[in-house]
């Protein structure tokens, strides 16, 4: 029956594809003489051994009946014909079909004992001699161990995707490791979850208040609020979290505690009394941080030079006349080893920067530009006319001996560059800038853009606000909103808003409409409407590559969630020759829109003769492809073509309808956004704005006018805890 839990064992007939990377395989299973094809996160599996496995039974549209199994155990064939047939396969390298017929002609049953155990023996075949014998052996003993593990981490219903990671990351001796200490599980390469890691660690009996226990409760807890933003914890609060989620004393905490900084798997950082609790990542980033700042900041001119001049040219050429802050920015930036510039939208920020690079290229400087995400960088482009990269493309993502993604630009192999200009800086988490600072050149100048009242990174820190506020890097904001922009309602009311003034709903002559709606029904038909057939036939837009729909939240009847299910049925049908695969959450459908929710620096990707790997937290793309026979979906981001294993769809939401957090950094043609009653959390003014300015021509808010006024009345920002400003003012 499809869904219901089952067992099935039986030994592998044919492997009709897999993936050794992730070790996502499909093949047909000889289940007792019944053929069943088999799908899921397998491991490194060869045709002839036996597989116990737990999962349930699905319909597939296009193949029909497919076991999706979600626990795996493997156990090597025990017949001559499946020993034979599994060594043919290739499973044991440097073992053909013809090396295998020979070999089990003489060892018969025993012959998988022999490898294992006692693998010299095999010089007695014809063609293999003593140093053959010793690679066989060696690549056996990687095999059999990946099995071992495999098995001995199914009994505690750990999934083989799981088992896969710890293999590569711990090698052979993984098993007496996990033993020792299941905590070590959780670590960032293999990634289980805490609880899931507790549940073995009591199933042998380790104790609830021993140290390996309440480190890694404490770090998931540090981990779980990074996810939240957070940086650190207060000490205090940190307490109050963990010794409930763990059931133990203070006592037990501050033991363990003590141990955790004396062996720096933890740091704590003093402010105004109080400590924070830094997980090291997070730690060494803002120090980091905080002390080349101060380096890159005694990196200016000599003495202050008047750039006027340079200026001037700059206007005859261009015909522009630059305001007094325009000029000031310019100089500053010339000037000076780094500089953050800020304003709001209609205030010139582009104009600005752009006689900023052309000073530079005139100087013969060579300077690079950057931003967060794909669509942030390639609205760069388009707006400065100069090429920019993403910050992971731009700093490339290489893997060190321990098969981690690693950045291939650091200290050692810094950017070519004079200058480097960073746009978005409010969606740059702490992490991600000590990584690009570490792959800044002393001298090289940094420019960093951004609108410190948008929402800040999803990643952990409060970069850009920090920064700002420190009062140690020099800043620039502009402020006059320019005449062709005062023309744009949504510019004027944008700035309406973060002043803490209400926008002008009354407007229907405008790029900025309001629609009342206060029925949550009614306001999804009337997304559906607008973003289906009146904003196209009015305006000639496109529903899925100009309309965005952005919301608050996941949750509710307007919730990303449920609208994109709702949009995709009217957007992008079900159609016959339209292949399609059922996911947890989405279907996903060749046509859709789609977002990356996390970073993955293993997907490959090509364009034209371009080829590279990774896609990130908040690309957008669209599905081009579904293919059957390899189990993957193709996805289009702005030309690279990512190829995505079916198990891998998850990363991807579908993007009709996006969060506002997930918006920053994107600019679209046309943005509707329903802003309903409840999401009293989300009911702040910066979320309002940031939403507010990604639409490019055209913005619909439909919901109430309450709701608005409630969210522009609330200024109160999303607390973070990080140290970071203190850190800049205290170097």
């Amino acid at each position: 029956m499809a869904g219901e839990v089952l067992h099935i064992e039986g030994s592998v007939e044919t492997v009709l594809y897999k993936n050794s990377a992730n070790g996502y395989a499909v093949l047909d299973l000889d289940a007792g003489g019944e053929l069943i094809t088999v799908v899921g996160a397998l491991g490194e599996v060869e045709e002839g051994e036996i597989l116990i496995l737990e999962g349930s039974y699905e319909t597939h549209r296009k193949f029909g009946t497919q076991f999706r199994a979600e626990y795996c155990e493997h156990k090597l064939p025990d017949t001559v014909i499946n020993i034979e047939k599994y060594l043919a396969s290739g499973a044991i390298k440097g073992i053909g079909p013809a090396l295998a017929k020979r070999i089990v002609g003489v060892f018969g049953e025993d012959t998988l004992d022999v490898i294992e155990n006692d693998p010299y023996r095999l010089a007695t075949v014809k063609g293999i001699s003593r140093s053959k014998c010793a690679e066989i052996s060696d690549e056996a003993r990687k095999l059999f161990s990946l099995r071992l593990i495999m098995s001995f981490l199914s009994q505690y219903d750990v999934k083989s995707s799981f088992a896969m990671k710890t293999f590569r990351h711990f090698g052979p001796d993984a098993i007496e490791l996990i033993q020792h200490d299941p905590y070590v599980l959780c670590n960032d390469a293999v990634g289980l979850d805490f609880n899931k890691a507790d549940s073995i660690a009591h199933d042998m009996h380790i104790d609830k208040n021993a140290d390996n226990r309440v480190i890694a409760g404490v770090q998931h807890i540090l981990k779980a609020n990074a996810a939240n933003g957070h940086s650190c914890l207060p000490l205090d609060v940190l307490v109050k979290l963990t010794t409930p989620a763990l059931d133990i004393s203070e006592k037990d905490f501050y033991k363990s505690y003590n141990s955790a900084l004396d062996d720096n798997e933890l740091f704590e950082y003093k402010k105004n009394e109080r400590e924070y609790v830094y997980l090291p990542d997070y730690y060494y980033a803002e120090q980091f941080i905080a002390d080349r700042i101060h380096v890159l900041k005694d990196f200016t001119s000599p003495e202050d030079f008047n750039y006027d001049s340079l200026i001037d040219i700059e206007e005859e050429e261009k015909g522009i006349n630059y305001e007094m802050l325009q000029r000031q920015a310019i100089t500053t930036a010339i000037s000076r080893g780094l500089m953050v510039l800020t304003g709001g939208p209609g205030t010139g920020k582009t104009t600005t920067l752009n006689a900023i690079i052309s000073i530079f290229e005139k100087r013969g400087d060579k300077v690079l530009l950057a931003a967060p995400t794909g669509r942030a960088a390639k609205r760069m482009s388009d707006l400065t006319g100069y090429e920019a990269k993403t910050i992971h493309r731009l700093l490339e993502v290489v893997y060190d001996n321990s098969d981690i993604p690693v950045f291939a630009h650091n200290e050692n192999n810094p950017l070519d560059c004079d200058v480097l200009v960073i746009d978005e800086m409010s969606m740059v988490d702490s992490v991600l800038f000590e990584k690009l600072l570490r792959a800044v050149r002393l001298g090289c100048k940094l420019i960093m853009v951004g609108d410190y009242h948008q929402l800040p990174s999803v990643g952990a820190g409060n970069l850009l606000e920090d920064i700002i506020y420190s009062g140690v890097v020099p800043v620039v904001q502009l402020t006059e909103i320019f005449r062709q922009a005062k023309k744009s309602c949504i510019i004027t009311n944008a700035h309406k808003i973060v002043s803490g003034e209400y926008p002008d709903l009354t407007r229907k002559d405008s790029d900025f409409f309001f629609m009342k709606r206060d029925d949550y029904g009614q306001a999804v038909d009337l997304i559906v409407d607008l973003a289906k057939r009146r904003l196209p036939k009015a305006y000639n837009y496109s529903p899925v590559d100009d309309i965005q729909i952005i919301t608050p939240s996941r949750k509710s009847a307007v919730g990303t969630v449920e609208l994109n299910k709702i949009l995709q049925d009217k957007l992008n049908p079900a159609e016959n020759g339209k292949n399609e695969y059922r996911g947890f959450v989405y279907i996903y459908r060749t046509g859709d829109k789609v977002m990356q929710t996390r970073n993955n620096y293993d997907i490959v990707w090509k364009k034209g003769d371009e080829q590279g790997a990774g896609i990130f937290n908040g690309d957008i793309g669209k599905i081009v492809a579904i293919d059957y026979p390899t189990q993957s979906a193709s996805v289009d981001f702005d030309g690279r073509i990512a190829s995505y294993p079916f198990d891998t769809l998850s990363q991807l939401d579908l993007a009709y309808a996006i969060t506002v957090h997930k918006s920053q950094g994107c600019e679209f043609e046309a943005v509707i956004i329903p802003v309903m009653s409840g999401f009293e959390k989300l009911s702040y003014r910066n979320l309002l704005y940031t939403a507010v300015t990604r639409a490019k021509k055209l913005l619909i808010l439909i919901g109430s006018e309450e709701k608005i006024q409630q969210m522009v009345d609330n200024n109160k920002r999303t607390r973070r805890y990080t140290c970071l400003r203190d850190m800049l003012k205290s170097n």
